[in-house]
């Protein structure tokens, strides 16, 4: 019976091993590029394992998509699948649609964001404006130090919709020092 399979299959198995490869490779390369970019940037190593997530969860996708096709599964038949699975997820998608904003703004701050942990940076937003040390850059979220030692969540959205002016690069390390000194 396995071999029935294999003999019936053959030609599928082989061009679906040829693509799990190439994209093993893609996927190789985009994540090795993307380290090196921000270790070069002196990004945070978990913001890199995220991203890097990303990228292989859009592969993944692809991959699935491309095996379809090889399996010989008609367009029209996956069209009706894609569309429900759409339908489905724009009504949940509207319904987080916030949370969909900060992973999206976390991708580009990842790439594009001028500030990393550690600099003290001023959120000029004219109901509450912000002075504070970048302590950690997530998801979704950015993590914000206060001077009085108040943590403050900020989401990853705003932070591309407010002007934000560096107030001091590396300020973390300065408060590192302290602490070490203090008993």
């Amino acid at each position: 019976m396995t071999s029935d399979f294999f003999t019936s299959y053959k030609d599928q198995l082989i061009i679906s091993g040829i693509v799990l490869l190439s994209l093993l490779i893609i996927r190789y390369i985009v994540n090795f590029t993307i380290t090196k970019v921000a270790k070069k940037n002196g990004i945070n190593e978990a913001r890199i394992r995220l991203i890097c997530r990303y990228v292989t969860v859009t592969l993944f996708l692809l991959a699935m998509l491309i095996e379809a096709f090889i399996f010989g599964t008609d367009a029209k038949e996956l069209a009706v699948v894609f569309s429900s699975v759409f339908a489905v997820l724009g009504i949940a998608l509207f319904a987080i649609w916030s949370i969909l904003s900060n992973v999206t703004s976390g991708i580009i701050m990842f790439f594009s964001f001028p500030y990393k942990v550690g600099d003290k940076i001023n959120i000029m937003d004219k109901e509450f404006p912000i002075e504070a040390i970048i302590e950690d850059i997530r998801a979704f979220q950015l993590h914000l130090r206060l001077d009085n030692g108040d943590l403050i969540t900020y989401p990853n959205n705003l932070m591309l919709q407010k002007a934000v002016k560096l107030v001091e690069k590396d300020a973390i390390d300065e408060i590192h020092e302290d602490d070490g000194e203090a008993v």
